[in-house]
């Protein structure tokens, strides 16, 4: 039984050295030459103008989160359309109400202009 596990066991070693060699091969091949130009904050070429922990407005909080609410939709909607034909009515009616609900909520937020960027 334990010889079953052997491909796997090189497999892992196989994949542990293929990613951590170039590491190590790049921490002690690599040039140290640090420059106050390397060491400097960097923001499109030109120096930092506000603190880098300044806080986002809500706005851009909520469309991520209305994204990724739409996004897992369509998520469940493709592995649905695969087995449609073997789901049958109780499957469409069960997906209807579900993209019902989720359209409900995407249009109360359009209404109240949660998508509105000024």
């Amino acid at each position: 039984m334990l010889e079953s596990y052997l491909p796997i066991l090189v497999f892992l070693v196989i994949a542990g050295f293929a990613g951590l060699a170039p590491l190590v091969a790049g921490l002690v091949l690599a040039p140290r030459r640090p420059d106050e130009n390397k060491l400097s904050p960097y923001e499109c070429g030109f120096e930092a103008f506000e603190d880098s922990r300044m806080k986002f407005d809500v706005r851009y909080y909520l469309v991520a989160i209305l994204f990724i609410i739409f996004d897992l939709e369509i998520a469940f909607l493709f592995p649905w359309a695969v087995v449609l034909d073997q789901v049958g009515l109780f499957g469409f009616v069960a997906m209807a109400i579900f993209v019902g609900i989720l359209l409900i909520g995407f249009l109360y937020e359009w209404k109240k202009g949660a998508l509105e960027w000024e």
